[in-house]
């Protein structure tokens, strides 16, 4: 197989997310997470979302993920309504997570991670699942690592395995959700690489959530900067950085044009978010 059959058009994966709010209900009180939430991601677009903690990113994950509902508003995918308030979506092979915490079976091998969903679904067959997998691997640099578990490889490339397990699915958007938060600089530095190699290959429609400033506009077509809860839209930043990228990229001037006003944006938050939670403890 080569590498350019192992994906398919990026002409779906289109996300609207229209007009979201989404309320939780607690003994005490009623949490308004989201509030009055949208954005319009493209096909093939790589949308980064970040804001201070708690205020309501994973939420808008979960609900395309299919995890819980929404209050108001709805999501669609490709023109199709996934989640309103009366409707929750389902999980599905056409929406796959990327957990913070990693997700991979630790009682099965590298290469039986990455062919279980394929094979289970029965879309192709076993032989067919491991050349598949066998190629993505070798797209995230992961040659000769089929046979070990996961607790004989690095975190570095266990995260580097979810992310051929997900595209194995062949999805019509990746959901990650700080993927590489405890990894170490360095570490770090090297995944984000391979991300980046599969998606200019791929062009799948990506769904990123992080903390971290340098990260988002690194990897980002688009970074989407929440205000401190409820979470809405304060300002959404153009990468205009060209792409293919590398870490050449994080001298440009673009790049640290870019750093500095999603700083100046997030540091604000960030003081409103800390003042709130000084109030809740008082």
């Amino acid at each position: 197989m080569t590498t350019a059959a192992a994906y398919s058009s990026p002409a779906r994966g289109q996300i609207s997310i229209r007009n979201v709010s989404k309320i939780y209900d607690t003994d005490t009180a009623n949490v308004v997470a989201v509030d009055n939430c949208s954005m319009e991601i493209q096909a093939g677009e790589f949308c980064v979302v970040v804001g201070p903690s708690g205020c309501g990113k994973t939420t808008l994950l979960n609900a395309i993920a299919g995890f819980h509902g929404i209050s108001s508003g709805e999501i669609l995918l490709d023109g199709e309504v996934l989640c309103s308030a009366g409707k929750q979506a389902s999980p599905g092979s056409d929406r796959i997570v990327v957990f913070q915490n990693g997700a991979l079976f630790p009682w099965f091998t590298v290469l039986e991670n990455v062919t279980f969903g394929p094979v289970v679904q029965g879309g192709i067959s076993r032989n067919e699942a491991r050349d598949k997998a066998r190629e993505m691997l070798s797209q995230m640099g992961l040659q000769g690592i089929g046979n070990n578990y996961p607790s004989e490889i690095s975190s570095g490339m266990r995260r580097r395995v979810e992310i051929a397990r997900a595209m194995m699915n062949d999805p019509r958007v990746l959901l990650l959700d700080e993927p590489f938060r405890a990894m170490d600089a360095l570490t770090k530095t090297v995944v984000h690489q391979f991300l980046l190699d599969v998606y200019d290959k791929s062009k799948k429609t990506v769904f990123f959530i992080t903390h971290d400033l340098e990260e988002a506009i690194f990897l980002g077509s688009k970074v989407y900067i929440m205000t401190t809860r409820p979470a809405k839209i304060k300002t959404v930043l153009d990468v205009d950085i060209p792409r293919p990228r590398d870490f050449r990229a994080l001298s440009s001037s673009s790049y640290i044009r870019l750093k500095k006003e999603c700083i100046e944006a997030v540091h604000e938050e960030a003081l409103k978010a800390f003042a709130a939670g000084e109030r809740e403890m008082a």
